[in-house]
């Protein structure tokens, strides 16, 4: 079964590669992700990082979560299911 991790308080020039190099040492990776802004595509500081195995999620949050890496303290928890967000806009449902 996979899971998958939350990687807080990124530096914000850390690289896909460098995140994945750093968790690796835990278990098989499926995939690494730093989230970029749309606009800019600056780091927003973090990302996540899916394992093969949860016992190698469970070994690489208990060992990264306050750890440092390229300067700053690393937050590691198992990520959340994304929320269902509803588009903004108008709303024929409103009451006037």
């Amino acid at each position: 079964m996979k899971s998958k991790l939350y990687v807080g308080n990124l530096n914000f020039d850390l690289v896909d590669e460098e995140l994945e190099n750093a968790f690796s040492q835990f278990g098989e990776i499926v995939s690494t992700v730093i989230i970029k802004d749309r606009v800019s595509g600056r780091s927003k500081g973090f990302g996540f990082v899916e394992y093969v195995q949860e016992a190698d999620a469970q070994k690489a949050k208990e060992a990264m979560d306050g750890k440092v890496l390229s300067g700053r303290p690393l937050r590691v928890n198992e990520a959340r299911e994304p929320r269902n967000r509803r588009s903004g806009g108008y709303s024929f449902n409103r009451r006037w």
